[in-house]
C-alpha cells in the first residue's frame, strides 16, 4: 500500500487554497496526499507587527516541527514568508510559476492611490509598503493591519480604514480579484523578495521526495526569486527592514530593482539599486542579488539597517 504524503500548512482560507493547489500537482503524479492543517504563532499574534514580534518565520517554525518530528513530509508557503536561511536540516526544494507579484489597492471608495484625499488613511503593516506609499503620497496616514485575507478585507467594510494595500496573488487565488481596484506598477511599489510565489520545504534527507518535487520547479520563477531573496540574505533583511527586491525577465536578460526604506523615519528617502544581467543559473541569480546589495551599502544602507 503506498504511503500518504502529508503536506503541512496553515489554516488560513489562503493557506489552504495553496496546499490544495500543490496537493492537486501531487496527486496526478500518483501520490497519495492530504493535508496536516496547523496554527503558527504568526496566526496567533495579531495585536503587534510582525517586526515586533520576530518577523515571517513565525508562520514556518510550527510547520517545520511537524516535518521534523515526522508528522508531515513538506510544507507550502508563502515564498515571501520564508526566512532567506532555512534552519539546519531543511530545504527548500521546489519554487512554483509566479501569480501576479504586484501590490494591490483595495478600497471601497477611491479607484486608485492618486483618488484619496489629503491625510487619508491607509492599512498596512508591511514596513516594505509603508516607506514606498510614504515615497509617492507624503500625506497619508498609515495604521497597522494585521490578520488573514478575509480579515483584512473585513476591516476595510467595517470602515475602519480609506484604502488598505494588499498582495494581488491572494486575491487572485481566492478569487476575490474584483476587490482590487487598482495594481501598482512594479516600479512604482516594488514587491518583497519571492512575492506571488509559492515555496515547498522538506527535510533535507527525503531524497525521494526532493526527486518528485523537482518536477514542480518553475526555472524562471526558481532563478528569480534566488537573485530577490540574495539581496535580502546578504543586507541581513528581515521584517524588521523595509527592503523590495522584485526580478523580471527580458528575453535572457533578468532585471532586479530594489529600494530601501528607513525603519523608524519612513519619510527618509528611498535608496534604489538596479542590476540587469543575462542569467543562467542559480549561482549568477544569486551573484546578481549581492550586486544589488552592494550598490545600496555604497548608497548609504549601513545607516538604514543599523536602525532595524
Amino acid at each position: 500500500m503506498q504511503e500518504k504524503t502529508l503536506i503541512a500548512t496553515r489554516e488560513s482560507r489562503l493557506a489552504l487554497w495553496q496546499a490544495e493547489h500543490v496537493r492537486s500537482l501531487l496527486q496526478a503524479m500518483g501520490l497519495d496526499v492530504d493535508l496536516l492543517g496547523m496554527t503558527t504563532r504568526g496566526d496567533q499574534i495579531l495585536d503587534r507587527t510582525l517586526s515586533k514580534v520576530g518577523g515571517k518565520g513565525l508562520f514556518v517554525k510550527e510547520l517545520e516541527t511537524a516535518l521534523e518530528e515526522g508528522r508531515a513530509h513538506l510544507a507550502v508557503h508563502s515564498l515571501k514568508d520564508v526566512p532567506m536561511d532555512l534552519p539546519p536540516g531543511f530545504d527548500l526544494v521546489a519554487i512554483l510559476e509566479r501569480e501576479d507579484p504586484r501590490d494591490a489597492f483595495v478600497s471601497n471608495r477611491y479607484a486608485s492611490l492618486d483618488e484619496l484625499p489629503q491625510g487619508a488613511l491607509v492599512g498596512t503593516s508591511s514596513l516594505r509598503r509603508v516607506v514606498q506609499l510614504k515615497a509617492l503620497r507624503p500625506d497619508l496616514r498609515i495604521e497597522p493591519l494585521r490578520g488573514n485575507l478575509d480579515t483584512r478585507l473585513r476591516k476595510l467594510d467595517e470602515g475602519g480604514y480609506d484604502a488598505i494595500v494588499l498582495a494581488a496573488a491572494g486575491l487572485m487565488r481566492l478569487g476575490l480579484a474584483g476587490r482590487i481596484r487598482a495594481r501598482f506598477d512594479v516600479q512604482q511599489m516594488i514587491p518583497c523578495a519571492g512575492q506571488g510565489a509559492l515555496g515547498i520545504e522538506i527535510r533535507s534527507d527525503a531524497a525521494d521526495l526532493r526527486a518528485k518535487l523537482a518536477t514542480l520547479i518553475d526555472k524562471p520563477t526558481w532563478l528569480a526569486t534566488q537573485a530577490e531573496r540574495a539581496v535580502s540574505r546578504a543586507l541581513g533583511g528581515s521584517c524588521s527592514v523595509p527592503l523590495a527586491a522584485h526580478a523580471v525577465w527580458q528575453g535572457q536578460t533578468l532585471m532586479l530593482s530594489t529600494a530601501l526604506g528607513h525603519p523608524e523615519q519612513t519619510d527618509k528617502p528611498l535608496l534604489r539599486a538596479n542590476v540587469a544581467a543575462v542569467i543562467a543559473d542559480e549561482q549568477a541569480a544569486r551573484a546578481m542579488g549581492t550586486q544589488a546589495a552592494d550598490q545600496l551599502r555604497a548608497a548609504g544602507a549601513a545607516d538604514y539597517l543599523s536602525a532595524a
